[in-house]
């Protein structure tokens, strides 16, 4: 588009904020739709900075202020900028500098409530008001609340942070408790994080294994229209490194609850952008439960992509004004796989032989995140880092750490 006040011709630039796979599989989906120029900016060397997908590439630290000044050169450079943030941190970022940035970026969440709203236990409470099933739950704010553990939840019982926290200091993402015991021997690890102001979340664990039991619907709301523009819904096939990991393999393999509940959420919520509320088949009652919303992209999103729907294209048109098709989601059985995941998932866990085999060679389409002809190098160059973290773990099994 002209800038009139310069009479400049300006651009629209796609701004992938994170290198990892999910940022990767943006990139990889813009690219194929076509669309505008794309920028990688990252925190440090991310896998995504070995593609031939991006036309500049640059690194920034974990402040706001430094990604506000990598925002501004962009901008000069290439005009309007449309947001893809691949975690929690940019998003926390983007929002401290929203009122700096907005009127030349695309913010891809609802600036009015992204601050609460990625907040486990706030998220709980819209299931509570929206009548989605979710796990029974105890918010943890200070050392007289873990006292309150086992008079209030079964075990076992899983801890995890309120907010994403880890990306900006060394903390855990979860912690399963499984007797009175463990939690006197976690009690002052968790006083320690109350005294830096994170609050937690301990909730009932959903029993049954993880394996093809977490359910997603990922669905774009537009913040022009305030509807769900494209969506579609999928499950994790496993995890890595346990049942409690994160993505390994991911199928588009799910029952319309999971996108009715995901429909509920994103509605009620008042959400923008794209969102991935994320559910855990309960076999006692037969009640899909929320785990929780990512709100933002997450690591198997190209299922989506591979299925025929296409959101980060979707989030593209929809900053730049333009009309949206209505993409509808594939019959087809898709497979989407992390090769490094799986790899070391076969060395290391027993049994795990049938499960690889399903996740790679059984879906009616296969896809491996990274793997692209014609822009290879990010692919291999992840097979070494393969390598690296398997013998790795192996060296802390023989040594029994």
């Amino acid at each position: 588009m002209i800038h009139l006040g310069n009479l400049i011709m300006r651009k629209n630039c796609a701004v992938v904020l994170g290198g990892y796979v999910n940022g990767y599989s943006i990139a990889q989906e813009l690219n194929e739709m076509g669309s505008g120029p794309m920028v990688l900016v990252q925190y440090n060397n991310q896998i995504a900075r070995f593609s031939n997908k991006f036309c500049k590439k640059v690194t920034v630290n974990k402040s706001p202020d430094s990604l506000l000044l990598e925002l501004e050169r962009l901008n000069e450079l290439y005009g309007y900028l449309v947001l893809f943030p691949t975690d929690d941190l940019f998003i926390e970022n983007l929002f401290k500098i929203k009122d700096k940035i907005k009127g030349f970026a695309f913010l891809p969440f609802n600036p009015e409530n992204i601050s609460a709203c990625s907040n486990k236990a706030v998220q709980y409470d819209f299931c509570e008001k929206l009548g989605i099933p979710y796990p029974k739950s105890l918010e943890l704010k200070a050392s007289h609340d873990i006292s309150k553990l086992e008079q209030e939840l079964r075990f076992p019982i899983i801890i995890k942070p309120n907010k994403r926290e880890d990306l900006k200091i060394d903390l855990f993402r979860s912690i399963l408790i499984s007797s009175k015991k463990e939690i006197e021997s976690h009690r002052f690890r968790l006083e320690e994080f109350y005294g830096k102001g994170v609050s937690f979340l301990a909730s009932e664990v959903v029993p049954g294994s993880s394996n093809g039991n977490i359910y997603a619907y990922v669905g774009y709301r537009s913040p022009r229209t305030k509807t769900i523009l494209n969506e579609w819904i999928g499950r994790k096939l496993t995890q890595y490194p346990d049942d409690y990991g994160v993505f390994s393999s991911a199928s588009n393999e799910a029952p319309e609850i999971v996108r009715e509940q995901g429909q509920r959420l994103l509605n009620g919520m008042d959400l923008h952008g794209i969102c991935e509320p994320e559910f855990k088949y309960d076999p006692r009652d037969g009640d899909y439960k929320l785990m929780e919303i990512n709100l933002r992209s997450m690591m198997w999103h190209r299922v989506g992509n591979l299925s025929g729907v296409f959101l980060q294209q979707t989030q593209w048109l929809d900053a730049l004004g333009e009309t949206v098709p209505k993409y509808e989601q594939t019959n087809k059985e898709v497979h989407f796989s992390y090769l490094k995941h799986e790899v070391v998932n076969l060395i290391l866990r027993k049994g795990y032989l049938r499960f690889f085999k399903n996740n790679l060679f059984k879906g009616d389409i296969n896809g491996l995140a990274l793997y692209e002809k014609g822009d290879m190098k990010p692919f291999y160059i992840d097979q070494f880092y393969t390598l690296i973290t398997l013998l790795r773990k192996l060296a802390k099994k023989i040594l029994g750490r």
